[in-house]
């Protein structure tokens, strides 16, 4: 009763009307409470809403809005990936004084926002684009959703940073408008202030035309929200309760309206404030461990290293059974395996799955990757299809394994990206492998930082597994007599693969993802001292998912 009457008080000062309770279908500018947004809508209307609706994105879309620790989890994505540690480590430890001045407030926001962007370039930030949708979409509610889905027209509202959710609410979820606050920006660096009025469009106008349209609904999740000049416009407003919207469920991954494919980031974790101290205090003992698990996989051989560093967390297990040997062993031809691409260190574990050494080719790797291999030096391809195919057919002909990934480039989510055709012409007995990879806090890919630190950040999760999967063989003879193209057998394979992981097929290629998270195309410049540069990648064609 005490909460009714203070929200009521609000909503008397605020717009000089009462919260209505109840759930009614009322006249213009009334309030409706309700948990489930889209059945309680519908059963009080005859007709469901086609017109806008204005969605307050940080209480009503996003179910972050009902814990304890709100928003901090997205300046702190901010911070760590775009600032690096110790922008983490100052935003971390202001977490006590958050608290102290409301974790959800106006002055905790701009504290967070000054915390996570002062000093970060404009120009190179990617966060909003590249790392937060993921978090994002894990965090949408089924409500708020479906609320968004059946209208005709999306506006969108939020206290957060504009730059840091305009990406997702367009690309992901279809949002015409995206109000909220810019960032400062002087000579080209945030300077960790928000802007004081929405310079993304002129509200007034924006207030106008919901006006003329007539039949605007608003969804929110926070009494905030009713302070918002927009609110105003709404014929009806639907409130989610806090206890009703403790209880929502998170949008499940089969009803994304896109693909989650790619995303960028270090962070395998949502960085609350528990798990970040978690993993500030973890790394001193990682870096140690990690580098006792380099030297025993550097030293020791397979059959010795193999449960030592399983009894450090470093597991690794193989589903199904080892692949005999090729048909022409005898003639000493060597064996192709195609595998899809999780991280730089695929071959590896292929290799201690087969209890064999293999080579490994790849168009281009790190020197201080290649440095800690324990399966030695890395054949370069230089993505030109008669050299490469020249340089791994030699190495067949020598009687080697090849380990390749047709692929280009890792991909993190439970898809797999458009085959290169190439391995179908090399040889007449291929091996496809399913590769999976679980790890705990840190992923060992990156779009735009530093390629050369993959192996190493692997290396210092505090528990991984990799899962090798051998599949049955695959006759490439009528490629090679030109009797079938060599692309339809690399699609039967990606097909096949991902049939036995139970992964998603994309036509999606290396360019595709490069020109999404780093906004480039994937080539290394000559003055990387982390990477080999390979030429630039042949044009990809991409399919909707």
């Amino acid at each position: 009763m005490a909460e009714k009457l203070f929200a009521t008080l609000l909503s008397i000062i605020f717009h000089g009307r009462p919260w209505l309770s109840s759930p009614t279908t009322s006249k213009q500018g009334s309030i409706i409470t309700a948990a489930a947004f889209p059945s309680s809508l519908l059963g009080q209307q005859s007709h469901p809403p086609r017109g806008t609706i204005v969605v307050d994105v940080d209480g009503g879309l996003l179910r972050s809005s009902t814990r304890s620790a709100g928003l901090f989890p997205y300046f702190m994505l901010v911070a760590l990936e775009a600032g690096g540690f110790l922008r983490g480590a100052v935003l971390l430890l202001l977490y006590p004084l958050l608290c102290c001045v409301g974790i959800g407030g106006d002055t905790a926001l701009r504290v967070m926002a000054m915390a996570a962007f002062c000093g970060l370039r404009e120009s190179r930030l990617r966060a909003g684009r590249a790392v937060l949708p993921k978090w994002f979409m894990e965090d949408v509610a089924v409500e708020g959703f479906e609320a968004m889905r059946g209208a005709g027209r999306r506006v969108c509202v939020t206290r957060m940073p504009r730059v840091m959710v305009d990406g997702f609410l367009r690309e992901y979820l279809g949002a015409e408008v995206v109000v909220g606050r810019g960032m400062k920006v002087l000579c080209g660096f945030y300077t960790g202030l928000m802007e004081e009025e929405e310079v993304i469009l002129n509200l007034e106008d924006e207030k106008k035309k919901i006006m003329l349209e007539g039949d605007a609904v608003g969804f929110s999740g926070s009494l905030e929200f009713l302070r918002h000049p927009l609110s105003n416009c709404c014929k009806e407003m639907y409130h989610v309760r806090h206890e009703d919207g403790a209880r929502r469920q998170a949008l499940p991954r089969v009803k994304y309206p896109k693909a989650m494919v790619f995303h960028d980031g270090r962070l395998a974790f949502r960085p609350t404030a528990g798990n970040t101290l978690a993993m500030f205090m973890w790394i001193p003992f990682g870096v140690a461990l990690g580098a006792a698990r380099l030297v025993v996989a550097l030293v020791l051989p397979y059959r010795y290293s193999t449960p030592i560093l399983a009894s450090t967390g470093m597991s690794w297990r193989l589903k199904g059974d080892r692949p005999g040997p090729p048909p022409g062993h005898g003639r000493g031809r060597g064996q192709l395996f195609v595998c899809n691409h999780r991280t730089l260190i695929d071959p590896v574990y292929v290799s201690v799955a087969l209890d064999r050494q293999v080579r490994a080719v790849s168009y281009s790797l790190s020197r201080l990757s290649e440095l800690i291999s324990p399966i030695g030096r890395t054949v370069r391809l230089t993505r030109d299809r008669d050299s490469d195919g020249a340089a791994m057919a030699r190495l067949l002909d020598r009687g080697d394994r090849v380990v390749v990934c047709p692929e280009g480039t890792t991909c993190r989510e439970p898809y797999l990206l458009r085959f290169s055709p190439l391995f179908a012409e090399l040889s007449d007995d291929v091996v496809p492998v399913g590769i999976a990879v679980e790890t705990a806090m840190f992923y060992a890919t990156t779009a735009g930082g530093f390629k050369c630190m993959d192996a190493l950040y692997y290396m210092v999760n505090p528990r991984m597994c990799y899962t090798v999967q051998f599949l049955e063989r695959v006759c490439t003879t009528a490629v090679m007599g030109r009797e079938v193209p060599s692309r339809d057998l690399a699609n039967l394979v990606q097909r096949k693969m991902g049939e036995a992981l139970g992964y998603g097929c994309t036509m999606l290629t290396r360019k595709d993802k490069y020109l999404m998270l780093a906004g480039n195309d994937g080539v290394v410049k000559a003055n990387d001292k982390c990477s080999t540069p390979p030429p630039p990648p042949p044009p990809g064609v991409m399919k909707n998912m």
